[in-house]
């Protein structure tokens, strides 16, 4: 199976290091435009052959094509993809969002074979320099057909999935995004709010910095996520607006109720609200 990865980032890098260690693909091509990237996956063993662009990657000979760009960068690159693959291939991608890419896929031409994907994983820090060949395992890696992705074409994308080790799940696009604006997105952007209003505020007299001189391992977990890289948040923030925006229409509210039982001393409904939340969390397994 010749497998061509774009982009050598964290998740393609990761992907290209986990295929070849399952020995599910040979050869394997690597595309990106950074020499020292392609320099650096081939020294790792990650990449047979690289490309610094589209049209030298040979795409014409892969089985199966990964797009692990940004996701704006890789709703630009799949026309070209397009032309540029063989009849049959599946093209198959690992953005976060996926009704704007399953869209664009549709508009591949006749005889290709997409399939949106996005494994459920990530780190905070970015680049081959943090591709790990581990980080699919026991991870949930949602797949995306369209109405016109072969049975074939989907087992592929599904043995790809599996072979490096994780679970996988498929879901409507429309149903996935609506789901990661819940528990990927909307966190990021309260994790994000939480460190301006913090840092911004005139509250307390503005003192912020002694707030964080005293801060510990609860505003460290709590606001975590707000160092993701912003240009890669901003692509999945305005790729899945209206989801987004929903959920945090919820969480404002959510928010403004508290305030409200504070405001009134309401003791009681307080602790109903805290309460539910506490045994929800308590609940979860991840």
């Amino acid at each position: 199976m010749h497998a061509a990865i774009i982009g050598l980032g964290l998740m393609g890098g990761s992907l290209a290091l986990a295929l070849r260690r399952a020995g599910w693909a040979s050869p394997i091509t690597g595309v990106t435009r950074r020499a020292e990237t392609l320099a650096a996956a081939r020294a790792a063993g990650a990449i047979d052959r690289d490309a610094a662009d589209l049209a030298s990657a040979s795409l014409d000979e892969a089985d199966v094509i990964v797009l692990a760009t940004p996701v704006r960068t890789l709703l630009r690159q799949l026309p070209e993809v397009g032309r540029l693959a063989r009849p049959g291939a599946v093209i198959l991608d690992l953005g976060s969002t996926k009704a704007e890419i399953c869209a664009e896929m549709e508009r591949l031409p006749e005889g290709l074979q997409p399939v949106g994907g996005h494994p459920m994983c990530g780190k905070e820090t970015g680049g081959f320099a943090a591709a790990d060949a581990s980080l699919f395992e026991g991870m949930t890696f949602v797949l995306c057909p369209l109405p016109r992705t072969s049975g074939a074409a989907l087992a592929t994308a599904r043995s790809l999935a599996e072979s490096v080790g994780a679970h996988v799940r498929v879901l409507d696009p429309v149903r996935h995004d609506r789901a990661v604006a819940a528990i990927s997105h909307l966190p990021y952007l309260a994790a994000a709010g939480l460190v301006n209003a913090v840092t911004r505020s005139a509250a307390a007299g503005g003192d912020h910095s002694l707030a964080l001189s005293l801060a510990a391992s609860g505003f460290r977990d709590t606001t975590r996520l707000a160092a993701s890289d912003v240009d890669m948040m901003l692509d999945i923030l305005l790729t899945n607006r209206l989801a987004v925006l929903e959920w945090l229409g919820t969480c404002a509210g959510e928010l403004a109720a508290l305030a409200t039982l504070l405001r009134s001393g309401d003791e009681a409904g307080l602790r109903d609200r805290l309460a539910a939340a506490q045994e929800t969390r308590r609940g979860m397994r991840f």
